[in-house]
């Protein structure tokens, strides 16, 4: 039994050590873990220039022209002016990460008691100039379907547009993205965006969970006119398909490696226990 339980002991310590190594050493991460379609330790020529920059405080134009989900021109200022707006940009046709986002996105807005078209608005961006009303006509339906509280058609816009006013929107907020030729399929981080009523960056959240407390407090804050504070940046990027492996590729920052290879590790760990345990009740049968 003393054998046994000082095994188990040094078990436990080597599960320490190794998960403090990998703490101090997330390149190593990096290195052991690779996709088959790109090295996840290091970024992809596409996304060294991708990413969301915090720019608090800073107005977007509200005179940018889109066209909402009817296919009606509008102009962003007609979303602004008595309540707080949260922006996401995205695409619609996106495989992977846009859809992760909008749901994300949802799932909040339905559990904070503050409501969609009565307290704020939200407003979704597509960045593909090529994208039509037809998409955002179908994305609209969809994510107010899954909403399912009153205001929610009346208060959720999903917006279309022309190169120009796209870039110009995701250069006042800091959301940088990239176009790849290859598969016609644009690299962006994911992330929102709270505004005031006036137009002001108030807040940035990131990755595809979003707080419910922290989303409503944002809300809060932004319809007061007051501006939050920076944010650590623990960024998803959508990346590209690959035609030769028929696989999409998700690059995911350096903590969200290190948690999973952490929970890899001690999961091998644990069933170290289990096949310890069982070779120690069979031989003891056998004994």
């Amino acid at each position: 039994m003393f054998w046994r339980n000082t095994n188990v002991r040094r078990l436990s310590l080597l599960a320490v050590v190794l998960a403090g190594a990998l703490l101090a050493r997330p390149q190593i991460v990096a290195a052991q873990f690779q996709d088959p379609t790109q090295g996840m330790g290091v970024r992809p020529d596409l996304l060294k220039d991708v990413g969301i920059d915090q720019k608090l405080n800073d107005s977007i134009p509200l005179n940018l022209k889109f066209r909402d989900e009817h296919g009606k021109p509008v102009e962003l200022a007609q979303y602004f002016g008595s309540k707080p707006v949260i922006l996401s940009l995205v695409y619609y046709n996106c495989p992977m990460l846009c859809t992760q986002v909008l749901n994300g996105l949802t799932r909040s807005l339905k559990q904070i008691p503050m409501g969609i078209g009565k307290d704020f608005n939200v407003v979704t961006v597509s960045i593909d100039p090529t994208e039509r009303t037809v998409l955002a006509d179908a994305k609209q339906t969809l994510y107010t379907s899954m909403y399912a509280r009153p205001g929610g058609a009346q208060g959720w816009h999903f917006l279309t547009g022309e190169d120009d006013q796209i870039k110009r929107l995701a250069q006042a907020v800091g959301f940088r993205y990239a176009y790849d030729p290859d598969s016609h399929q644009y690299a962006h981080a994911s992330g929102i965006m709270v505004l005031t009523p006036e137009g002001k960056i108030s807040r940035y959240f990131y990755g595809i969970q979003y707080p419910e407390r922290d989303l409503r407090l944002g809300l809060v804050e932004a319809s007061e006119g007051k501006i939050g504070s920076p944010v650590d940046q623990v960024l998803l990027f959508c990346y590209h398909y690959d035609p030769h492996t028929g696989k999409y590729g998700l690059l995911i920052s350096r903590v969200i490696q290190l948690a999973g290879a952490i929970t890899v590790l001690l999961g091998g760990i644990a069933l170290g226990f289990l096949f310890y345990g069982e070779h120690e009740r069979l031989h003891g049968k056998k004994a």
